[in-house]
């Protein structure tokens, strides 16, 4: 759905992406695609040739079976785009302007104020739709954008930074939009918001610097981090002794501990491989008779992730 091929932009000395080369295909089950990166990594510039808005200095990029540089108008066709400040009209109507956007997709009357009705409802637009922009919140106005994107029922999303300027509800309803877009059109989403993508994505690309560091699934990404597999454990018994019986568990490797109030112990416990344990665990502790109150795994999250790469990558360019 979305090929990029050692995509390379340059503002005479200065680099905005450079060898920039991804993979998209439509998933069966979510086509929530995360797009991270530092402020100044290269996303909006990655983004705005991707929907035609600026050309590249060299490379190649296909989205939805279109070459963004020789294909431009049938790429428009085909993606919605939102970007981080939506342009809008101040002076007209959000009706209006939806109206507008409409006709210019060549939609007939009867196809435009299905379409109006459409994203209006979806993106929560009923109580705001007759009022002028420029007395819209900016979160209103980022909703209006959003509607915009959605009028032609677009293949591909592109969402720059969708939930800026939102109040917490406004945010979990726009999160929830973007799951049920999902389902139906492939969603190409930039935040600066890591645990936003976490929840959302079901495939992450990490850039810094004008190149892509990572690439692959949320889990894909905690567990080049995570290493071994490691549990907490908070037993009710003396450190020696439960740490010396825990480091007796076929697979166990290392175990730190450290003494709670009142008789407990907390240990963490690192496996040998990625096995899970717990069970073991657990045995353990039955037959010793201690009081178990805590046992999990811990996980690294992909802002852990996301910290350690691009600090290597800072570290690696000398920064």
């Amino acid at each position: 759905m979305i090929q990029v091929n050692n995509l390379t932009k340059r503002y005479g000395p200065s680099r905005g992406i450079e060898d920039v080369s991804f993979n998209i295909d439509r998933g069966e089950t979510g086509n929530i695609i995360g797009f991270l990166g530092p402020n100044g990594a290269g996303k909006s510039t990655t983004i705005r040739i991707l929907t035609c808005y600026q050309p590249a200095t060299s490379g190649t990029a296909t989205v939805a079976g279109h070459n963004v540089f020789t294909e431009s108008l049938q790429v428009r066709r085909k993606i919605g785009y939102l970007p981080e400040n939506a342009p809008l009209y101040p002076e007209m109507r959000a009706r209006e302007y939806l109206d507008f956007r409409a006709k210019l997709h060549r939609m007939s009357r009867n196809d435009r104020i299905a379409a109006v009705g459409r994203v209006t409802e979806k993106c929560w637009l009923g109580d705001f739709i007759d009022r002028p922009i420029g007395q819209l919140s900016k979160g209103m106005r980022q909703r209006v954008g959003l509607a915009d994107a959605l009028l032609h029922d677009p293949e591909v999303l592109f969402l720059d930074e969708p939930t800026i300027g939102l109040d917490p509800n406004q945010i979990r309803e726009t999160r929830k939009l973007i799951r049920e877009l999902g389902q139906r059109h492939v969603v190409f989403l930039s935040s600066h918001i890591l645990h936003e993508v976490e929840q959302l994505c079901t495939h992450t690309i990490i850039i810094a610097n004008g190149r892509v560091l990572a690439d692959g699934s949320p889990a894909e990404l905690r567990e080049r981090i995570s290493g071994s597999s490691r549990l907490i454990a908070e037993i009710k018994g003396g450190v020696d002794e439960t740490r010396s019986a825990v480091q007796g568990i076929s697979g166990v490797g290392a175990v730190e501990s450290g003494e709670e109030p009142d008789g407990w112990s907390r240990l963490s416990i690192e496996a040998n491989g990625t096995g899970d344990i717990r069970e073991e665990v657990f045995r353990l502790v039955a037959d010793k008779g201690w009081a178990l109150r805590e046992l999990r795994h811990e996980v690294a999250s992909l802002e852990d992730f996301f910290i350690k790469i691009t600090a290597e990558q800072r570290q690696d360019a000398g920064v």
